[in-house]
């Protein structure tokens, strides 16, 4: 038996960190950084399926509590909105008080905010308790891809970016189903109950995550109170405009208010920050072209991928007349690639083919996706559609976890957080714009085909409620105001509109793509002697 004594435990550390890995990365660190990575992707697996789940709870928490639209809406609206303002503020603020406090704390306000949720009894309590959950949610995901940039390298780092990319994936895609079977089966309480022991059990392993996460903040840094308050608040206006965007019409005073005074903040704040000693956004991350290109990556994904995420399944319902069974399982053909690609990525780079081709294949396949969409028609057979669902969803999991693991690579240590935070704050705000613009446009075009079209129907109605009524998937509302022998033709005609308005803004959507692939090309061709140690 060997008598050979372990070091001290600094020596380790200093060993380790001349070695270029993070403490606790040898074989005996093995299991607690596994544990890091459990932590870190339950948590994060947790948001995106409250993002995508909570709307299956709006009927049961309705009926319940007797709520409003308005404020039923608010229960989804709240947790987005305070995640997009917040997400850049919890990341700088890791960077000062440490990834690991900030993301316990975060963590701690999800779940307390969530059993009060599944505790509330009226839905504007119910309303306050999501936006406290966005908060929360904002600091599981700048904070945990932080982590995860801090405690791996290497080939660690890259599949621990796969697994954040397919957990993430993973949460928007089984969230609505998940969600479905626990309102029917416990009620929609329930649904907040699990989102908090699932994070009880996140915080249980943050002792563990504690010793195996190097510090790497910023030192003499204060935190940017003015700064994260303008930013906050810029953030606020301009995503309650683009929430209420659809309700109060795009041109109307209240949303052209909220965006003119989102963008006089913005403008405070760039000057806030100009002047701060520890900025809560160095505005010099957005001078590095790379790190700009990455950043807008997600942005490309939001408009390709989540927007037909959002709704292809009203499409399917409306113009193919297919149930919501039938339509949940052929979306299964755009989700199954986030979940798998991202792994698929990471192998791809551990065999030598360069994450910025991966990264530029993704984009290629978001415009080659949205264009072969178009084989979509009234009677179109899976299989012709199977191929252009499943590149859609390549375009997003490709890129899913890749494109964070490279951003965070080529900003100083010391910044990992802002820039995740940055990150995230695009991601969620691109998502939230580019649904809210199809939405628009679906609107817009489909009023137009039905106005072309409707006056051969008497007694049909106003031709931009129809349009409204049919763009939200409703074909047999409308039908009843023909008489009953028109009623066929006339929904024939009405999900003839919706056809042709989906096809339209598919090749609007392609072309929003193609045009971000070729400025993130141009970003990362004049940016690549930007660091020297940039992105492979």
């Amino acid at each position: 038996m060997s008598t050979q004594t372990d070091p001290p435990a600094e020596e380790r550390t200093a060993t380790e960190a001349e070695s270029g890995r993070a403490p606790g990365q040898g074989s005996g660190g093995s299991s607690r950084r596994g544990l890091t990575l459990f932590a870190v992707l339950l948590a994060v697996f947790v948001v995106p399926t409250s993002i995508s789940g909570t709307a299956v709870a709006l009927p049961g928490i309705g009926a319940d509590t007797h709520a409003s639209l308005i404020s039923l809406q608010w229960v989804v609206n709240a947790f987005n909105v305070a995640f997009a303002c917040f997400t850049l503020v919890w990341g700088s603020v890791a960077d000062i008080v440490g990834r690991v406090r900030a993301f316990a704390l975060g963590a701690g306000v999800y779940a307390l905010a969530s059993l009060a949720g599944a505790l509330s009894a009226n839905v504007v309590l119910l309303d306050v308790t999501r936006a406290l959950a966005g908060l929360g949610g904002a600091a599981i995901f700048s904070c945990g891809s932080a982590i995860l940039s801090t405690v791996f390298d290497g080939a660690a780092r890259a599949r621990a970016f796969a697994l954040f990319g397919t957990v993430a994936g993973a949460g928007v895609a089984v969230g609505p189903s998940l969600s479905g079977l626990l309102v029917e089966g416990l009620g929609w309480r329930s649904v907040f109950g699990l989102h908090a022991a699932a994070l009880a059990v996140v915080l249980l392993a943050v002792p563990a995550m504690a010793r195996n996460t190097p510090a790497a903040r910023r030192e003499g840094a204060r935190i940017d109170v003015a700064g994260s308050a303008l930013f906050v608040a810029a953030m606020a206006l301009l995503t309650t405009g683009i929430v209420q965007g659809s309700q109060w019409g795009w041109a109307g005073p209240g949303v052209l208010g909220l965006f003119a005074g989102a963008a006089v903040v913005l403008a405070a704040f760039a000057v806030v920050e100009k002047r701060h000693s520890s900025p809560m956004l160095d505005l010099g991350l957005m001078a590095d072209r790379r790190f700009l290109a990455l950043c807008l990556v997600p942005v490309a994904a939001s408009f390709g991928f989540v927007t037909m995420l959002t709704y292809l399944p009203s499409y399917l319902t409306t113009v193919t007349g297919y149930s919501s069974g039938k339509a949940g399982l052929v979306m299964v053909l755009l989700t199954l690639p986030v979940l798998l690609c991202p792994m698929l990525a990471a192998r791809l780079v551990s065999r030598g083919v360069r994450a910025l081709t991966v990264i530029r294949l993704s984009l290629v396949c978001l415009v080659v996706g949205d264009i072969a969409l178009n084989l979509f028609s009234a009677d179109v057979a899976v299989v012709l559609v199977a191929v252009p669902m499943l590149v859609t969803g390549a375009g997003m999991g490709l890129s899913a976890g890749l494109v964070d693991g490279q951003a965070l690579e080529i900003v100083e240590p010391g910044k990992a957080g802002m820039a995740a935070g940055f990150l995230n704050t695009l991601r969620l705000g691109s998502e939230a714009v580019a649904v809210a613009v199809y939405g628009s446009l679906l609107a817009t075009v489909l009023s137009a085909r039905v106005r072309e079209g409707i006056g051969a129907y008497a007694d049909a109605g106003d031709p931009s409620r129809v349009a409204n009524q049919v763009a939200g998937g409703d074909v047999s509302g409308p039908a009843q105001a023909v008489a009953a022998g028109e009623r066929g033709r006339f929904t024939d005609f009405l999900a003839g509109a919706y056809d042709s308005a989906f096809h339209t803004v598919l090749w609007i959507l392609a072309v929003v793509c193609l045009v971000l692939l070729a400025v993130i090309t141009v970003l990362l061709r004049t940016g690549r002697n930007d660091r020297p140690h940039g992105a492979r």
